[in-house]
């Protein structure tokens, strides 16, 4: 009976841990890009990743970093600890203590702080700086690895070595370096291990177009997790199986050989000749991985550029460069705020960038946007519909600064199977008939505009009073929530998990196409409209190519063939006009009619105190105190 028991306790325990990476596995040969609904088998996002040369690249860098840095830090550790040796045991101890700060530290606080230094030091950051970084975290993991074995080694034997007149650097090669072997390899084990792994360090070393293998899957995750990253995943974890099981059976085969009486001179010699063949392989991957990942490339013909995750179409920007000949440098946020940070910690790290409306406002207030030459950009102005670009003066006087991108409403979806009575006010998000079946935005603008709304305020609304009453309905609602997510809305609704969610415009225009039983409302309290526009930050290094790629997406055939991609609503009139499909082109859901925009407002940039306030409030409420 014990044993039955241990057996179902350790199934149980590999359930959990397996079925997580199985799921994984299966999705990434799902047709669908919901993970709530199976669409047939396919091959395709593996084909997708094989042509992906940012993947391409992210793993060459991921590589070339993880073997640097191994070499250079165990170089440096194990000749810090046999330097050590001489020392006092007071003085030893001390320069162990500091080594193992960086160990015991947040690697936030590491991150932070080398980001610092190389701001203070004007260091460019990319290649160079995520190097240095790796070597300083991993040094100390080598020393934590040799030092022990250094303290068990006698010295007698080197002194020996060298009273019998043999030279130092001999002598120790001969009589030490081969009883810290083992240590050497077990602490370069560690250091590659922990460089291969890192996310925090490198995200805040990294700078702007530059990425490791796990910078670019979390940039490729604030898309709203895509297939290829299943696909990828699975790559890795199966590459690990296979790992683990050569290494196994390389060690199996040492330990019989090792029991083996007689070895053979050839065998003996033959091992100087392995560790050759392993140095030469090194060397071979440091070289093309420095090709690969794009090191010795240098390219002055380039558009650095930030946007929202699954904001564009990639063949939009390989057309781009085809025609132009200008190098896209992408990368990806996830919230208005993110972006403010990056943007204001390195306001040349980017040419061009897509913030919303009401942080358009904080970044043009805090002199971190140029303006537009606007006869460089004449599809903007001959292709936007007027109505946005007067959206747009809302909080860009003159249009000086933005040229409107997508644009959308906020609104609930429904399940038209689940919810039988209509849907008119937000005041259903607070039916208790729904627990648990209710989705709200983990967005603290959003979230506090549906209870602001609810009670008749404005969306934009600083007085402390109004405020405190949508936390306390927050707070009310808070039980009958399922979940506070983003990209999420999305998969649950289409897979039937609730019956009621706050989302976007765009969003809910593909959660209909995946899901005919599916409906958008935009309640009659109102609510928020949004618009994006690119902008082009204050110390661009690129400005003449920023603006290209303004013009180029101002297009109106790029415009359209975003609009297909990203089913959010595109502000360029021209590309309206040339969307055949009829259902789509009168949806008001796409394009929101003038009753539904009379209800709804932009938001507004509050100013730092009333942020404080909103961020106060909303933590308040997600701790439900």
């Amino acid at each position: 009976m014990k044993k039955k028991l241990e057996k179902i306790y350790m199934g149980i325990i590999l359930l959990f841990m397996y079925l997580p990476i199985l799921t994984m596995i299966v999705l990434s040969f799902n047709e669908s890009k919901s993970r709530s609904k199976w669409g047939g088998f396919t091959l395709k996002w593996y084909l997708n990743l094989a042509s992906d040369s940012d993947v391409i690249n992210a793993v060459a860098n991921t590589l070339i970093i993880a073997i640097i840095s191994t070499l250079i830090a165990t170089i440096i550790g194990t000749v810090t600890c046999v330097a050590m040796v001489g020392l006092n045991k007071k003085t030893r101890a001390v320069i162990m203590g500091m080594t193992n700060i960086p160990m015991i530290n947040a690697d936030i606080v590491t991150g932070i702080s080398l980001m610092l230094l190389f701001r203070v030091l004007h260091f460019n950051t990319g290649f160079i700086t995520v190097l240095i970084a790796h070597i300083t975290f991993n040094i100390p993991y080598v020393m934590l690895s040799v030092m022990p074995r250094m303290k068990t080694i006698s010295p007698s034997v080197y002194e020996a070595a060298l009273d019998l007149g043999a030279e130092p650097f001999f002598a120790f090669r001969k009589t030490i370096l081969p009883d810290l072997i083992p240590a050497i390899l077990s602490g370069a084990m560690m250091a590659f291990t922990m460089s291969l792994d890192d996310f925090i360090i490198t995200y805040f070393t990294k700078g702007s177009g530059f990425d490791t293998l796990s910078t670019k899957i979390y940039n490729e995750v604030k898309r709203g997790i895509q297939p290829e990253i299943y696909a990828l995943s699975t790559i890795i974890f199966l590459a690990v199986i296979i790992l683990i099981m050569a290494r196994r059976g390389l060690r199996a085969r040492s330990m019989q050989a090792a029991g083996k009486k007689n070895v053979s001179y050839a065998k003996k010699s033959s091992k100087g000749r392995n560790f050759a063949i392993l140095f030469a392989v090194i060397i071979t991957c440091i070289f093309v991985g420095l090709s690969f990942g794009g090191v010795f490339r240098t390219k002055e013909n380039q558009v650095y550029v930030y946007n929202w995750g699954e904001y564009i179409d990639p063949d939009v920007v390989k057309q781009f460069q085809k025609e132009t000949g200008i190098e896209v440098v992408y990368d990806a946020f996830e919230s208005n705020e993110i972006m403010y940070a990056k943007v204001a910690s390195d306001n040349a790290a980017y040419d061009v960038i897509c913030p919303s409306d009401y942080m358009i406002a904080r970044l043009i207030k805090e002199n971190m946007l140029q303006e537009l030459n606007k006869e460089k950009i004449p599809n903007a102005y001959a292709n936007i519909d007027p109505n946005y670009m007067k959206t747009a003066a809302s909080f860009d006087e003159g249009n000086k600064y933005t040229v409107p991108n997508f644009c959308g409403t906020v609104g609930i979806l429904y399940n038209k199977k689940l919810v039988k009575e209509p849907v008119e006010s937000w005041d259903i998000l607070w039916d208790k008939k729904y627990k648990g079946q209710i989705l709200m935005q983990d967005s603290v603008r959003d979230a506090f505009m549906v209870a602001l709304a609810k009670n008749g305020y404005s969306i934009n609304s600083t007085n402390p009073d109004e405020l405190k009453v949508a936390a306390k309905d927050l707070l009310n609602q808070k039980p009958l929530v399922q979940a506070y997510v983003v990209d999420q809305v999305r998969d649950k609704m289409i897979g039937g998990e609730a019956a009621l969610g706050v989302i976007y415009s765009g969003e809910a225009l593909y959660t209909q196409r995946e899901n005919k039983d599916l409906a958008y409302v935009v309640p009659k309290e109102g609510s928020n409209v949004w618009l994006d526009g690119w902008c082009i930050t204050k110390n661009a290094r690129h400005v003449e190519n920023a603006h290209k790629w303004i013009d180029f997406l101002c297009r109106e055939d790029i415009a359209l063939k975003n609009f297909e991609y990203v089913t959010y609503t595109t502000p360029n009139l021209k590309a309206q006009q040339m969307i055949e499909d009829e259902s789509i082109k009168n949806s008001k859901v796409a394009f929101p009619d003038e009753d539904t925009l009379s209800r709804c407002n932009t938001y507004l940039y509050l100013g730092s105190k009333a942020d404080e306030m909103y961020n106060r409030l909303w933590k308040e409420v997600k701790s439900g105190e």
